[in-house]
């Protein structure tokens, strides 16, 4: 059997603390049949210097540079100039450890049928590593149903496989910007199957000035929408307006009619027949939490409480912020105290979690 080439999709664009650690953890990757497609997207740090100083010692480094033109674009870019088999995709600020895509490969070997593949993961943040766990969803889970609800594989731990994946599917929408893996994850999942290595083999790296963070209302609103689609295609839910509504704004009307969507989707659901209930009941809490988190966060604990009593879900969150919260109904004031302590008390149990870089081995010189 040929060994298939892998094109690896790195997208950058002001990554100049991070780029050069994630560009060296591909090219010690242990399988070494590869091709890194650098797509410099208007830089304005030294990304590009720092790319081209790799690409003059390793000839498998593959630079663009041009204005910007956005994520969405550049993703799209990079797939048309790959020529693997196989293509991998890469964050300037993640890490890939060296055993990534030898493991991904090998899967793709044993089970051909698949199109797509994603990895666990590790948190780093600054010196210390939070290690991933296995998840169970992912053990027994229906890729496509569960797709429908959230965004199934991290973005920098996918593997596409273009044998099985229609060009023409295999393309980023410009209109899920800052969701647009979620809407491609969902795509194939509906045609083909797809499978986790549910072990950290990429460390998700976790900084303020990350697109999570910098842009969260607006991936947060594409998210909304896409799931909306997904219900409203599926008849599960019968007000697809509610959760756009309640990612323009968070009010208490928002609120009741996206608690009426949760109450709507779990009866509908209900009427599905095993085993694919399983992987609809988990699905539809993981968006649970989705809705529970973006309410919380505007520190509105009569929104919340709203959210959770009408949903019937007090016993599925912590029982730190079940006790904060009701007492944060009654007096108002105590919400940010009660938030605040439980953001301090959620550092520190990550702290104790986790574990000073040079302790975990792929890591040690890329950091």
């Amino acid at each position: 059997m040929s060994v298939p080439l892998i094109s690896v999709v790195l997208p950058v664009y002001n990554a100049e603390p991070y780029v050069a650690a994630a560009l060296e953890s591909i090219l010690r990757q242990d399988y070494r049949r590869l091709e890194v497609i650098a797509l410099d997207d208007g830089s304005t740090d030294r990304s590009l210097t720092i790319l081209q100083r790799y690409r003059d010692v390793d000839q498998r480094v593959r630079i663009v540079s041009r204005e910007n033109r956005g994520l969405v674009a550049t993703l799209n870019e990079g797939i048309s100039l790959a020529e693997g088999d196989l293509i991998a995709r890469m964050d300037a600020d993640d890490v890939s450890y060296p055993s990534r895509f030898s493991r991904q490969v090998a899967l793709f070997a044993q089970q051909p049928q698949l199109a797509m593949s994603g990895t666990g993961i590790d948190q780093l943040l600054g010196n210390r590593v939070v290690r991933g766990k296995p998840n169970p969803v992912y053990q027994s889970g229906d890729w496509h149903i569960l797709s429908l609800f959230f965004t199934i594989f991290l973005h920098s731990t996918v593997m596409f496989n273009r044998k099985l994946i229609p060009e023409d599917m295999l393309v980023y929408d410009a209109s899920y910007v800052h969701a647009e893996d979620f809407d491609l994850f969902r795509r194939i999942a509906r045609e083909f199957p797809a499978a986790m290595i549910d072990e950290s083999l990429v460390a998700y790296r976790i900084h303020g000035d990350s697109i999570t963070n910098r842009h969260k209302p607006q991936m947060r609103r594409t998210h909304l929408k896409i799931v909306a689609e997904n219900l409203e295609r599926l008849s599960l839910n019968d007000d697809p307006e509610a959760l756009h509504d309640i990612g323009a704004a968070v009010t208490l009307d928002t609120v009741r009619r996206a608690a009426n969507c949760i109450l709507t989707v779990e009866r509908n659901i209900a009427k599905q027949a095993a085993p694919a209930a399983t992987s609809y009941a988990e699905g539809a809490l993981s968006f649970f939490y989705f809705l529970y988190q973006l309410i919380a966060d505007e520190q509105r604990p009569d929104l919340t409480h709203e959210f959770l009593t009408r949903t019937g879900k007090w016993q599925v969150i912590r029982r730190r912020e079940r006790y904060g919260l009701r007492s944060a109904v009654h007096a108002p004031w105590l919400c940010r105290f009660s938030d605040g302590a439980t953001r301090r008390v959620d550092t520190l149990a990550r702290y104790c979690r986790s574990v000073p870089v040079k302790t975990v081995p792929p890591l040690q010189g890329l950091t």
